[in-house]
């Protein structure tokens, strides 16, 4: 009766957020490359995301709303899903530049020609110099993986070659390598 107040006979409730959720998600370069949507089932719950072109191994996005559940109507926790990129036969990323090998016959070595490279983006046609030496590098400016969040913009890819020496040479092309030997 006396200091008693109107809304004494309620009590209050505190709202708590969310808890979070943490997510790993596996990815190949290949579907790193390219800006896609997926589907991840969380606590039962389908979510459809867009995984950005370029993300990089280990890096962590945010989904706003779609932790657990909040506590006498707070708001929901967040999730967080990390990226694991898997390693790509052949090329390897650092940052947003792609390395690669490429094996040279001792001919085309020697002589010059062309060359068709798979790369992530497609098959590029490669003039390779005549006098290439083993081991050689060359740089194909904006063939590699593409900048996060840059519409457009990739870094570079860089093409090591390793020449081919040949094997099971018929008499006559080892006396032209005798030949050639003595010049």
């Amino acid at each position: 009766m006396f200091g008693g107040s109107a809304n004494a006979g309620r009590s209050r409730q505190v709202k708590f957020r969310g808890e979070d959720y943490y997510a790993q998600f596996q990815l190949n370069l290949t579907d790193a490359y390219k800006t896609h949507k997926q589907t991840l089932s969380v606590n039962g719950k389908n979510i459809r995301i867009t995984i950005p072109a370029g993300i990089e191994n280990g890096q962590t996005i945010k989904i706003a709303g779609h932790g657990g559940p909040g506590i006498n109507g707070g708001p929901n926790g967040d999730l967080y899903i990390t990226f694991s990129i898997a390693n790509h036969p052949g090329i390897k990323r650092l940052g947003n530049d792609l390395y690669t090998h490429v094996d040279l016959e001792l001919y085309t070595a020697v002589l010059g020609g062309e060359i068709i490279l798979d790369t992530l983006s497609g098959k590029v046609k490669l003039k390779v110099k005549p006098e290439t030496q083993n081991g050689s590098k060359v740089k194909l400016k904006e063939k590699g993986f593409p900048v996060y969040k840059k519409d457009g913009q990739f870094g570079d890819l860089y093409v090591t070659y390793t020449v081919k020496i040949p094997t099971h040479l018929t008499d006559r092309q080892k006396s032209l390598f005798t030949e050639l030997s003595k010049s």
